[in-house]
């Protein structure tokens, strides 16, 4: 789905308040489900995820997690939902597709063994017997099923909480102040807007995250670009996209985890081809080209700008410690 314009920071009006009310509903029912006892595993369980909807950084944040824990001799499996795909699992990813296993576990998959179980207590179990030492569960501050050791809040420093209210009259699941039991610490992802940090006050430890493209994006700059994308916060990209220094000739936005089909592929081609602009995409959204001769085309095509997480080493030293206590 596409994000609604009145669940931005400083919106709202009558559509929201028109809502508030739905929101105590879905606040209430997230808050009860949270409160759920889960299954204790073998291993050390670190969580990732957010306290709204849509996209804040979570998966290149499970990313770079895994890859510094693997650094300090961790043997790291992440644990997904793996939402837009069909297998319920538990399955370990290997040579599915998007379509199978969802978009997100495919991304996880290149940094380090992924499992796709819709009941994360049964993927916890399996990642054992596959040799796992600690366990990090993408997308999972709202899901009580197994017993986190280390839980931490991913806010995208832009958009914040959104408008404040809770879905459908805003982005939040709950109540913030509700959710942060249950939250270890949170990661702020870009320049924070004003206001922002003074709203997480000193209740929690608060950590800072930066999104950076590769070394490769620099044979973008000057060029001129058709971006598109289907992210929860497809501001993201463009701002990523923007500071390679490449000429934005067009930027395309779809909904998350957005299907692309034949007659949009063929359309952003021939875009490209009258514009003479080169098409550049998400990691996320280029693994969803697939399947189809001009989806196929599309991704050779396309210019992946695949940004990475840089995490303090603060946070990665309080996660390693944790994630290597069982030893």
């Amino acid at each position: 789905m596409k994000t609604p314009d009145f669940w931005r920071r400083g919106r709202g009006g009558f559509l929201a308040c028109l809502l508030v009310p739905f929101g105590w509903i879905y606040g209430t029912l997230t808050l009860a489900r949270m409160r759920k006892p889960g299954w204790r595993a073998l291993i050390p369980v670190i969580a990732i995820g957010n306290a709204t909807a849509g996209g804040a950084g979570k998966t290149p944040t499970a990313i770079a997690l895994a890859k510094a824990l693997q650094a300090r001799g961790a043997t790291p499996f992440v644990v997904t939902r793996g939402y837009g795909g069909l297998m319920p699992g538990p399955v370990l990813v290997e040579r599915q597709s998007a379509a199978e296993v969802g978009d997100e576990a495919l991304l996880l998959a290149r940094a380090a063994p992924t499992i796709v179980a819709r009941d994360r207590a049964a993927g916890a179990r399996l990642a054992v017997t596959l040799g796992a030492d600690c366990l990090l569960l993408d997308d999972a501050l709202q899901n009580p099923t197994l017993t986190k050791d280390f839980t931490l809040c991913v806010v995208d420093g832009v958009g914040g909480f959104g408008n404040g209210h809770v879905l459908p009259a805003g982005p939040l699941r709950a109540p913030l102040v509700a959710q942060e039991p249950f939250i270890t610490a949170y990661l702020v992802v870009g320049e924070p807007h004003a206001g922002l940090l003074e709203s997480l006050g000193q209740r929690l430890p608060v950590h800072h995250g930066v999104l950076v493209a590769p070394p490769s994006s620099e044979s973008l700059r000057g060029c001129a670009v058709i971006g598109f994308c289907g992210l929860g916060l497809p501001e993201k990209f463009e701002a990523s996209l923007k500071a390679t220094g490449a000429s934005v000739h067009a930027l395309h936005r779809f909904a998350d985890h957005h299907p692309y089909t034949e007659a949009e592929a063929a359309a952003l081609l021939a875009e490209a081809e009258a514009a003479g602009a080169q098409l550049v995409t998400t990691a996320k959204d280029h693994v969803r080209l697939a399947g189809s001769p001009m989806l196929d085309r599309l991704a050779r095509h396309s210019v992946v700008l695949d940004v990475e997480m840089q995490l303090p080493e603060a946070l990665i030293t309080q996660v390693a410690e944790i994630s290597l206590s069982h030893r």
